[in-house]
């Protein structure tokens, strides 16, 4: 919902009015619902594409800080060994 209104932001409500008139005007009072409809998809699709890069930027690091504990216990398990001698 907030990049809806960040999309919008620039707008104010005589331009918005201005607008949906223009819509109606080329698409008609039948066409409205399809338009609005395809609109709602295609912000929709944006959404889930958004949080799919974000889902993959998070399993990424996750990946990586379990990769750095790994090597960190290597590490400490080097350095028993040497305290050990």
């Amino acid at each position: 919902m907030n990049t809806v209104l960040l999309l919008f932001d620039f707008l104010g409500g005589g331009e918005l009015f201005i607008v949906f008139l223009a819509v109606l005007l080329l698409f008609g009072g039948k066409g409205m619902p399809t338009v609005m409809r395809n609109i709602g998809k295609g912000i929709r699709q944006f959404k889930d594409a958004t949080s799919g890069i974000q889902r993959d930027i998070q399993e990424s690091a996750n990946n990586i800080k379990k990769e750095i504990e790994k090597q960190v216990n290597v590490v400490e398990e080097k350095a028993k060994e040497i305290d050990k001698l």
